[in-house]
């Protein structure tokens, strides 16, 4: 969507906010009718419309500043989050003094009236404090999410059996991060606390699976001596992301975009990172070898440089194979159909929405109306897919049930 079409959909969506706000506040007059202090009696109601009117319009006046050929700042995913905060906390508190009011009218239509009382019943102070019992879940739970939740880093520990692994890497570890969106960050100190955890794996291997940026180049450039902090005895190795090749912002030409990827590429090799591009390397332990593979960003409805085929020259169709690709549609549509047997393939992308609920026995993200495998280990015969849930964050600025993560895979050795 083209930027004057976002602001026209916002605009729309701000008009709907501003009846919602008005709803609200009579809503709370209601709550407020029987206070005794009017000072008290005034504030809630007027606070809430002065905060809520005043985030809307900020959020406007930032969006209307939006630059294109920048993309969002974390001042613009602030603002969109707050607006977004807001807007469900309204609609459900609606939600719920509407069936009260839906009430009102029933009984209005169908209830004996006596002379001089009100033909639909009074607003009952109970749907009111029903109201924002319920709105203060989404309330609370988006500011948790947005101050807490997008650094509550988790490491997720994953032990996959192999028949055909070699001996001597029995027992190898890989450290995996995804989705780094430097971008996005607005506390460092609290990235760095990630940062710190991913080095305490002390993992034999290193790897990122793409979009270090949100867009372009420099927005790394800051963080660089931060996440080449990271380092494996068997080397780090990235490929890249659908954000990577910035092609979500204008430049002023196609060749400033093409200068942009070549610096980003500059930078994973300043982070230590070996960056593949439809390529392998050898991993060489006690004499024995493993074949990992790194592909272009390849996905289904976004940009397809991925080329498998090219990445695989010059691998014996025996040796054990480790892909990493961004997207987990390529695995879907292409890696565990290939003639090739490719063991294990890391991705991420999916940010597992940075929403939903993760438990023992229940797991939902609406994630996963869009893509069929979206978060941890997936399994088709002899070939496994890890998603990783993403490191940063992007246009939301938080996570809520979806935690940041970062992945520790330990390869084991099936026993006979």
């Amino acid at each position: 969507m083209h930027r004057g079409g976002l602001f026209n959909f916002f605009l729309i969506a701000s008009a709907i906010t501003f009846l919602m706000d008005w709803y609200v506040f009579n809503g709370l007059r209601t709550l407020t009718l029987d206070w005794q202090s009017r000072f008290a009696r005034l504030a809630l109601p007027w606070g809430f419309v002065i905060v809520s009117v005043g985030i809307t319009i900020t959020f406007l006046v930032g969006l209307n500043s939006f630059n294109s050929s920048k993309g969002m700042t974390p001042f613009h995913e602030w603002m969109l989050s707050l607006f977004l905060t807001f807007f469900v906390t309204k609609l459900v508190f609606c939600i719920v003094l509407s069936l009260g009011d839906l009430g009102r009218f029933i009984a209005g239509l169908v209830g004996e009236h006596k002379q001089g009382e009100p033909y639909f019943p009074k607003r009952r102070k109970f749907i009111s404090e029903l109201a924002i019992l319920l709105a203060a879940f989404p309330f609370t739970s988006f500011f948790y999410a947005m101050f807490r939740g997008k650094y509550d880093y988790k490491v997720h520990r994953q032990t996959i059996y192999y028949d055909d692994l070699p001996d001597a890497f029995d027992g190898f570890t890989i450290t995996q991060l995804s989705d780094i969106h430097s971008g996005s960050f607005d506390n460092v100190d609290a990235m760095q606390r990630g940062i710190d955890l991913a080095k305490a794996q002390k993992s034999d291997l290193f790897v990122f699976t793409g979009d270090l940026v949100n867009n372009a180049a420099w927005e790394i450039e800051q963080y660089i001596d931060r996440f080449g902090q990271i380092k494996a005895r068997f080397g780090q190795f990235s490929v890249l992301g659908n954000h990577d090749y910035g092609d979500y912002i204008l430049w002023d030409s196609e060749q400033a975009k093409r200068d942009n990827l070549d610096k980003l590429k500059r930078h994973h090799a300043e982070l230590g990172y070996r960056l593949l591009l439809n390529e392998n390397v050898e991993l060489e332990k006690n004499g024995q070898k493993i074949s990992l593979i790194g592909v272009e960003n390849w996905g289904k409805g976004f940009i397809q440089k991925g080329d498998l085929d090219k990445a695989l020259q010059g691998v014996d169709d025996k040796a054990f194979k480790v892909l990493l690709s961004h997207d987990p549609t390529h695995w879907e549509e292409k890696v565990r159909y290939h003639k090739t047997d490719i063991h294990l393939t890391l991705a991420g992308h999916t940010h597992g929405a940075q929403f939903g609920v993760e438990t023992a026995g229940f797991r939902w993200s609406p994630v996963q109306y869009r893509y069929l495998d979206w978060a941890g280990l997936v399994k088709k015969d002899n070939r496994h897919l890890y998603v990783n849930r993403g490191f940063g964050f992007l246009a939301f600025s938080g996570r809520l049930g979806i935690w940041p993560e970062i992945t520790v895979i330990t390869l084991k050795k099936k026993k006979a």
